[in-house]
């Protein structure tokens, strides 16, 4: 078994933006890999079936009494009984060894005032703690933007040669198939124009904008689709249920998802924080137009291939704005690349065994 090791704990979990970067990333490495140089050590209680890896170690953490939400737990005693050292692609950083980290965004550090009950404020704060922690423990931090790496060099005084960028990518788009059931299912868009918004229902992703936009121009229709969280979740899904021109679809499979993309006017993103955005460049693969806040990374990520609004004006012609010309984001989807990113989180593996 290899020394350095990639925390398999995503397969525990629904298949969102950081999973998909994990389980494709890791897909990657196992391709440019050799034999036995890397380990993936899965929880006791992950999924028996997982994908078939060529080149990477599979080891599967001995069940213990200790109940599924003690797997940190375990991580950590095996790290330290075998002197391992562990990638995590998932914002937490292992007590022990000299580990390689991934902190996408430090969301809960910037917006602390997102959270506003006891539970949500609790949340929060060990979000923090674990940021803090990422920041003193890991030997090398990789996160997804120039625009986070910055606000983690700033709130946590971390030095630049630490922190190295790896964008994320949707690679993974061109092997998912259209499922146009999705029109069927939701008959009030089949036969008209409509925007679509994806994203998990948290209060950055800005569902305001929406429901506010969707007020002044009632003949405008509006799919959104994602899960409430269960925390941090917007005021306005209650408000949504009484407007006609918005609809909430839910979870969708990434087939239904993809139709949409295809289908839709523009995909429309007001999030007001992302440390990457990856939903507008699935939109752009998919070959929509996106509308996308001109804050937080999403300039920096899409530059002249999107049509931008400011998160906090909802009363724009978005017609108008979508005759503003763009450029082709092929240039995107060779910058964003899976192979790109792969290499590059390899060298920093092979650097720092």
């Amino acid at each position: 078994m290899s020394k350095l090791i990639i925390n398999g704990i995503f397969y525990n979990h629904k298949l969102t933006g950081i999973e998909r970067f994990a389980y494709e990333m890791t897909l990657k490495l196992d391709s440019i890999s050799k034999q036995n140089e890397l380990s993936l050590i899965l929880p006791s209680n992950a999924p028996k079936q997982i994908q078939n890896y060529k080149n990477i170690y599979i080891k599967r953490l001995i069940k213990t009494p200790l109940k599924k939400q003690f797997n940190n737990a375990k991580l950590n005693l095996f790290i330290l009984f075998h002197h391992c050292n562990c990638l995590d692609y998932g914002n937490n950083c292992p007590i022990f060894g000299k580990n390689i980290v991934f902190l996408h965004d430090i969301y809960c550090k910037v917006f602390p005032e997102d959270f506003r009950t006891p539970k949500d404020i609790a949340i929060m704060k060990k979000a923090c703690n674990m940021y803090k922690r990422i920041a003193k423990k890991a030997k090398i931090i990789c996160t997804v933007s120039e625009y986070s790496k910055k606000q983690i060099m700033e709130y946590y005084k971390v030095p630049s040669e630490k922190i190295h960028v790896i964008y994320d990518s949707v690679n993974y788009m061109k092997n998912i198939k259209s499922d146009y059931s999705i029109l069927d299912r939701i008959p009030e868009i089949k036969n008209k124009p409509f925007y679509f918004t994806l994203g998990s229902l948290s209060l950055r992703k800005n569902l305001k904008w929406i429901v506010d936009h969707a007020e002044l121009y009632p003949n405008e229709l509006f799919v959104i689709s994602g899960t409430a969280l269960k925390n941090v979740v917007p005021p306005e899904l209650e408000k949504i249920k009484k407007q006609k021109n918005v609809i909430c679809a839910g979870y969708l499979s990434d087939e239904e998802i993809k139709a949409l993309y295809e289908k839709c006017k523009a995909f429309v993103f007001p999030s007001y924080f992302e440390g990457f955005g990856i939903p507008p460049l699935e939109a752009l693969y998919c070959g929509a137009k996106i509308i996308i806040s001109n804050v937080s990374c999403l300039p920096e990520i899409y530059g002249n291939t999107a049509h931008y609004i400011d998160p906090q004006n909802s009363n724009v012609n978005l017609d108008k704005i979508l005759e503003e010309k763009v450029k082709s984001p092929e240039k995107l989807f060779k910058k964003y690349s899976l192979d790109n990113s792969a290499k590059k989180l390899y060298e920093l593996l092979k650097e720092n065994k």
